[in-house]
């Protein structure tokens, strides 16, 4: 089918959501109207939202695995499986997210994402986040320490070789030796220089962001805490208004003032929703191994035998659903789950609804069950 058009959903036009309808073809969203009056559109097909809402796709920028699959695990299968959880989530894009390891399984991981992108069965690779392993070793979290290393550019150069276009982000701790250069040439080469995982002073991180980082991954978690007579990078990345900051929404990482907190500083525009999952996500409670690491999930709570979190159990609609039950508005929310992460990859035709986007949509109920998914204009799940 070339046209189809979605009547009768709610479209978060303004603060609530209003009734409308959309026209795409060809994949992509053609016109938005608003009201009820759709007799004078023909498509193809027709799909009736039944007066639930309507939002764009949610990205996901940081996830590691999901129903039982590790994207490290050096199978294609599981970065296929990934794809297919993420859509049943909401989720339309996502950056395939690596753990510390070495050189030679993070190669593999990114030629089997290499392998998949552009033939995704559910929701679509936009990329690669290296998230280590050029992390400090005091702030390590659960990342493997016997992988952990000083930046390399050499080493860099090789992942960049290997991964082409498809490298968006990398998380690394800039006050280690090699920090600094590493960052100035992950933004020469338009690659997101991320901190976390790091002991960063505010004075190290003022002059990362000097040097151009950009963004702050999982925010509050894996980096020195603020202190009134040493603030750290988190007090550093709020003075910045161009910088940028993950949260994971699921109860466990940020107490609920904190995120507040990180949407009075950052807003919309610049707070970012994440999962962060590990392949617990979707499983449910019991035993997995993660980064080298065992870890154990109860009552959704990862966790290694120390008490160290391990990644989280969250999905999208979950995260976006218990972000406005804290208060924020569900056209924030959303923002932060959309439009603000295609913003900050430079994803024009992701994350919005408007005429020229991709046709990545999601029709949810206002209990926030996803009830489909469609990627550009593909229905690709159903509840």
């Amino acid at each position: 089918m070339n046209s189809i058009l979605i009547r009768n959903v709610r479209v978060i036009f303004d603060e609530e959501p209003m009734l409308g309808s959309i026209l795409i073809r060809n994949g992509q969203i053609e016109s938005v109207h608003t009201g009820n009056r759709c007799s004078d559109f023909s498509a193809d097909y027709e799909i009736d939202g039944n007066g639930q809402i309507l939002i764009p796709g949610m990205i996901d920028v940081h996830i590691h695995g999901a129903e039982g699959f590790d994207m490290m695990d050096g199978t294609v299968g599981s970065v296929e499986a990934v794809s297919k959880a993420c859509a049943k989530t909401g989720c339309t894009s996502f950056l395939a997210t690596t753990v510390s390891s070495s050189l030679d399984d993070l190669l593999k991981m990114i030629t089997n994402v290499k392998e998949l992108a552009g033939s995704e069965p559910g929701a679509q690779i936009i990329g690669i986040h290296i998230e280590g392993p050029y992390l400090n070793v005091k702030r390590k979290g659960m990342q493997n320490e016997r992988f952990l290393r000083h930046p390399d550019l050499e080493e860099m150069k090789t992942i960049m070789q290997k991964s082409g276009p498809l490298l968006r982000m990398v998380t690394l701790a800039p006050e280690l030796p090699g920090g600094l250069e590493m960052i100035s040439f992950l933004k020469e080469q338009g690659i997101i220089a991320a901190i976390a995982h790091s002991d960063a002073t505010y004075d190290d991180a003022k002059q990362a962001f000097n040097c151009g980082a950009s963004h702050v991954t999982h925010c509050f978690n894996g980096m020195r805490p603020i202190h009134h007579r040493d603030p750290g990078l988190i007090l550093a990345a709020f003075e910045e208004s161009s910088v940028s900051v993950q949260a994971i929404v699921d109860d466990v990482h940020l107490h609920p003032a904190i995120v507040r907190l990180l949407y009075r500083e950052k807003g919309p525009d610049r707070m970012v929703l994440i999962t962060d999952a590990l392949q617990a996500m979707g499983m449910g409670d019991g035993t997995y191994l993660f980064g080298g690491h065992k870890v154990r999930v109860m009552d959704g709570v990862a966790m290694l035998d120390d008490g160290t979190l391990a990644s989280s159990t969250v999905t999208m609609n979950e995260a976006l659903a218990k972000t406005v039950k804290l208060g924020i508005s569900l056209k924030d929310a959303v923002k932060m789950a959309t439009q603000t992460p295609a913003d900050i990859l430079g994803l024009e035709k992701k994350g919005r609804i408007k005429s020229g986007a991709d046709a990545d949509l999601v029709l949810m109920n206002d209990r926030f069950e996803v009830l489909w998914t469609m990627v550009k204009g593909r229905i690709v799940y159903q509840a």
